[in-house]
């Protein structure tokens, strides 16, 4: 399981990276007016590519550290919401991850239905954006550095 959380831990900063790289080329290029090529499409998928392996990673560690189990011990789920970094740990973070890889792959999704490069870089820019936001907003910054 220490494997797997180094692994969970470690590929978080690739995701970051590419997932602000895919969001700021988006943005770039959308007020840029430039035109959409094939360098786009391969950051904005490696950006979907790279959270989703991220989410599957994350799945397998949230069921493997067994928080059901830990929910149990402490007494439910009301007692789970009052302690803050439990609550984060269990709660907020997989909830918000998993929105976050929900919004990358609905922008990468739309983008692709789109015929022009102004309305696939405004796709790209406002889920992906929405999306390095929530990430921002959850990693656990205590014990990433």
């Amino acid at each position: 399981m220490e494997t797997l959380q180094f692994i969970h831990s470690k590929w978080a900063y690739l995701v970051l990276i590419v997932l602000v790289l895919a969001t700021f080329n988006a943005l770039i290029n959308f007020f840029g007016d430039k035109e959409f090529d094939a360098k786009d499409f391969r950051i904005s998928l490696f950006a979907l590519i790279t959270m989703h392996i991220q989410l599957l990673i994350g799945i397998v560690l949230f069921f493997m550290k067994d928080y059901f189990g830990t929910i149990k011990e402490i007494g439910g789920m009301s007692e789970l919401m009052k302690n803050k970094e439990l609550r984060n740990l269990v709660i907020e973070h997989p909830l918000t991850m998993i929105i976050a890889v929900a919004l990358v792959t609905i922008g990468y999704s739309k983008h692709k239905k789109k015929l022009t490069s102004k309305p696939k870089f405004k796709l790209l820019a406002i889920f992906y954006t929405l999306a390095l936001v929530l990430v921002l907003a959850k990693i656990p910054w205590s014990i990433w550095f």
